[in-house]
């Protein structure tokens, strides 16, 4: 682990850094999985605040 020695001999930790990488956009077989998981959530959220409306009422 790195470290750094301050005054008096006080030891300072440091965290080991990531390896850092550019994101790829994506393809378009992920954007159709993101429409569908998108539309799917949308599906379900309508549907539960129906459901909350119907009971309340």
């Amino acid at each position: 682990m790195p470290y750094t020695t301050e005054e008096g001999g006080r030891l300072n930790n440091f965290a080991v850094e990531p390896k850092i990488y550019q994101a790829e956009p994506p393809n378009p077989k992920q954007k159709v999985q993101y429409i569908v998981l998108g539309t799917g959530a949308l599906i379900l959220i309508v549907g539960l605040v129906a459901v909350a409306v119907s009971i309340s009422s």
